[in-house]
């Protein structure tokens, strides 16, 4: 208790010293004071005390001094914001000191003092800032106004300190224009639907020209502002890339992979037949090259961000694959690395060389490495057919070695090249079944088990080293029971006689002694099988397998596109969308490659790259629409918001006649994103809507963006207008893994209960998963609820449109249409829009059609045409009021 009182009466005494010397006259003694409280304030110790004291040694010519008292300004006043207050009037006037470093000083410190009190006194001062006569002044107040906006977006707007920093964008001086670009960006970042950065070809030039004298962090702010802007044309893009091009022989490797960034963007623009494209290839390769030479962290990160270039253009790298070779020092991280890149660029050229490395790495002390380097062997045998069989010979060479982990790897690859090989490579069987013994993991067992069983008719002791692996069934993992149980039946169906009872035996196993559910299903469906059907059965079981593709790890197209857009980020070195690891709204805007040949469709483009998304329709809360999941049952919607405004020729005669008719089948085929994945916890559904053979389809494209494993999807429509329903579960048999997607195709019924919707053909789904539950709206096209059997006697026809009361009549037009009659009749019937009578009156041909919907509904129709006119007149009638409209 001594030894604290003591050090507290120590501290309370160096505070007193420090106050006393804090008021002194002297400056010098004064600076020494404020150094011991900054210095006391580094290491931890609480000097908020001095606080009064501090603040009255803003009162100096002295630099120095005022910047410390700065520094101790910006740690204390979120604590202290009432005697923070005490500070305003000597930054307003540093703000108009002589001295541009103490005004740019006083700036900045006023950007940092995050203190919402103080934020309405220091917008006058900024604004003089923003305008003031010299550059550093008006960069660092550029800073400043994206930091003011964190604290108060509101005050920011309202000040016009937004149009002040887009005018900046137009100054003299290349660091104001940087880190005006910055702040803007950063602005952008946190609210994606603004325009803030109007980019165009006046501003992207001002840019340009600013990108030769700035710094190398001025450079990377410009660069990446770049990245966001859609050129007008191939020329504007070769122009943008040839004044570009120059930063590739930059320094600083942030500054490279930027400009490496926007080439890969705008040469998506280019012709591949232009002389240029190929210059910017060979162009491309020495930076990339000359990031390798850096130290093994930032070789890492170039790693990873060309392995996404390699993906994308592997005619970039292609004659450098030595580069690549891995190093004896290279930790790790960039071994592996390297590899995967190695296995990339593999071709027919350089397979010779590469074989020959991957064959030193196998002999390498690294577990980890040989592994990898095993692997790699067995994926370029896989990708180059031409070397497959001196790859083979090099996994033989290797499994001589008797090394156990070299000898498992090496059969888990031979596995996969019987699949990409069948019938040519199995004379290595009875080398691969001499070291079965060795085997200890499961993922080699399970590959052992496949070779056994898949060429079991070869194999003269299949039976016994099939039985070998049945004594310890129910110590095995997962993966080796399924496979043996599938071996054994196929052992079985080729060799009936002598296995029976050796098959009865895993049946049993697996169908009676086992926990595990998949195990137990697949095993009463082979006995099933093998019990009502035995030919059935080998059909299913022996069925010729599809052979696997080149690269089952490259990553998917889409992803790619984005990750290509974010080159330089962390979402270039995990290979991921920033939504995946980014929480909140900043940094999760999604951005596609342009297509190539397109020219932008607005000049002003948003920094963003593209028009952001529109939002699903409000569906019920969450609480309702769980409780009616589990109840089979969804409620009427509490709130819903107002209808995307649809027409009737959007959703009527348009969508499936004349130039529509090819628009239907972009449609119903082309998927829609329904629900996104920043606002599904990863989970993102697009998809579309078909009819085949009388049945609706909704067409569901599952993609897992997330970092965990998705299970247990089901899904629940709410009451809608035509009644429609799952016919059946949502059939995802298989986890979804990260970065996995899987289509489903979920048929629908009309037999569900109906509510009249807004607008008629609004669907709101919910999805459930072992994560949550999320809700989405979706429309869907009308035409998918046209029956077949809508075909109508002429006297029927006659007589329901007599009874068709006027204001249930509408008509339309529908333009740009180069049909003529009998084209239009055959097209519509496809649709299931029958002709049921054709006249033509004054040069003008009339068709008389009908239509039913599933509910029974009838809608009739009357299209009239005139040869050489592309504009055509449709009228529909229904008894029911309303429904002609959709």
């Amino acid at each position: 208790m001594l030894s604290v009182m003591f050090r507290f009466h120590v501290c309370a005494g160096e505070i007193f010293e420090l106050k006393a010397e804090l008021n002194s006259d002297k400056k010098e003694k004064k600076k020494e004071a404020v150094k011991k409280v900054i210095a006391s304030m580094t290491v931890g110790k609480d000097v908020s005390a001095l606080f009064p004291d501090v603040v009255n040694c803003m009162q100096t010519d002295n630099l120095e001094l005022k910047k410390l008292v700065y520094l101790y300004l910006m740690n204390y006043a979120k604590s202290q914001p009432d005697m923070a207050i005490m500070a305003v009037n000597t930054f307003v006037k540093d703000c108009e000191d002589p001295n541009p470093l103490i005004r740019a000083l006083a700036v900045r410190t006023m950007g940092c003092i995050r203190v919402d009190k103080i934020t309405e006194y220091l917008c006058e001062p900024l604004r003089k800032c923003l305008k003031d006569e010299d550059p550093y002044v008006r960069k660092t107040a550029a800073v400043c106004v994206a930091k003011l906006h964190d604290i108060n977006a509101q005050l920011v707007e309202d000040q016009g300190f937004l149009d002040t920093l887009k005018d900046l964008i137009s100054d003299s001086n290349p660091m104001v224009v940087a880190n005006a670009v910055a702040a803007l960006s950063e602005i952008a970042e946190s609210h994606p639907n603004s325009n803030l950065l109007d980019l165009n070809p006046q501003s992207i030039n001002k840019l340009l020209t600013a990108l030769n004298e700035c710094t190398e962090w001025g450079q990377i702010f410009i660069l990446d502002c770049l990245a966001n802007y859609t050129p007008r044309d191939d020329r504007e893009s070769q122009s943008i890339c040839e004044r570009v091009t120059p930063r590739l022989s930059h320094a600083n490797s942030a500054v490279v992979l930027s400009a490496v960034k926007v080439l890969m963007k705008f040469m998506e623009m280019l012709p591949k037949d232009l002389d240029y494209y190929g210059t910017l290839l060979k162009k491309l390769a020495p930076p990339l090259v000359t990031l390798l030479s850096a130290e093994p962290e930032l070789q890492y990160v170039a790693l990873r961000n060309i392995n996404l270039i390699v993906q994308k253009r592997p005619e970039i790298l292609k004659h450098e694959m030595k580069v690549f070779f891995v190093k004896y020092n290279d930790p790790i991280y960039v071994k592996l690395e390297k590899l995967d890149i190695m296995i990339r660029l593999a071709s027919q050229a350089n397979i010779a060389q590469v074989l020959a490395e991957l064959k030193e790495y196998a002999t390498e002390v690294d577990v980890d490495f040989v592994r990898k380097a095993v692997r790699a062997i067995g994926r370029c045998a896989i990708k180059v057919e031409q070397s497959a069989e001196r790859c083979v010979s090099t996994l033989l060479d290797l499994i001589q070695t008797k090394v156990n982990y070299v000898v498992q790897e090496a059969i888990v690859v031979i596995k996969d090249i019987f699949r990409k090989y069948p019938n040519k490579y199995e004379s290595v069987i009875a080398t691969l079944c001499e070291n079965l013994d060795s085997l200890d993991e499961p993922e080699a067992r399970a590959a052992m088990i496949w070779i056994v069983g898949e060429y079991a008719e070869r194999i003269d002791n299949a039976d016994e080293l099939l039985e070998s692996f049945l004594e310890g069934f129910h110590d095995e993992s997962t993966q080796v029971q399924l496979q043996l149980l599938t071996a054994i039946v196929k052992l079985f169906l080729k060799k009936p006689t002598e296995t029976q009872e050796l098959v009865q035996q895993v049946l049993s196993l697996a169908t009676q002694d086992s926990d595990n559910p998949d195990l137990r299903d697949r095993g009463y469906i082979y006995w099933r099988l093998l019990s009502t059907d035995p030919v059935a059965a080998k059909e299913v079981v022996l069925a010729e397998k599809p052979l696997i593709s080149e690269e089952t790890d490259l990553i998917e197209p889409t992803l790619l596109e984005e990750l290509i857009c974010h080159i330089g980020t962390l979402a270039s070195v995990y290979h991921k969308p920033p939504s995946a690891f980014v929480e909140g709204s900043r940094g999760v805007m999604h951005k596609r490659l342009p297509a190539q040949g397109t020219e932008s469709p607005d000049v002003g483009n948003v920094a963003g790259g593209s028009a952001p998304e529109a939002a699903p329709s409000i569906i019920p809360s969450q609480g309702d629409l769980l409780g009616d999941l589990l109840n089979l049952d969804l409620a009427p919607p509490t709130t819903t918001g107002p209808p995307p405004p649809t027409s009737g020729m959007q959703m009527g005669g348009m969508d499936l006649l004349g130039g529509g008719l090819d628009s239907l089948t972009f449609l119903l085929w082309y998927p829609q994103v329904w629900l996104p994945a920043m606002k599904a916890k990863g989970l993102e559904i697009s998809g579309t809507f078909a009819r085949r053979a009388g049945v609706i389809q909704m067409e569901l494209v599952l993609t897992n963006k997330a970092m965990s494993v998705m299970t247990d999807f089901a899904i629940q429509f709410n009451r809608n207008s035509f009644g429609l329903a799952p016919a059946g579960p949502l059939q995802v048999l298989t986890p979804l893994g990260p970065n996995q997607t899987i289509e489903v195709s979920l048929p629908l019924s009309t037999v569900g209960p109906v509510m009249k919707m807004d607008p008629l053909n609004n669907l709101q789904v919910a999805v459930k998963n072992n994560i949550d539950v999320f809700y989405f709206s979706c429309q869907y096209p009308i035409s998918m609820l046209f029956v077949e059997d809508g075909k109508m006697e002429r006297q029927v026809f006659l007589a329901t449109w007599k009874d068709i009361p006027n204001d249930n009549e509408s008509q339309f037009q529908i333009q740009d249409c180069h049909l003529n009659s009998d084209a239009a009749s055959n097209k519509l019937q496809g649709s299931n829009i029958f002709t049921i009578a054709k006249r033509t009156v004054e040069g003008q041909d009339m068709l008389y059609m009908a239509i039913k919907l599933s509910n029974g509904i009838w809608v009739l129709a009357e299209l009239k045409m005139q040869a050489g006119n592309p504009n055509y007149t449709v009228s529909l009638g229904t008894r029911r009021d309303g429904e002609q409209h959709y």
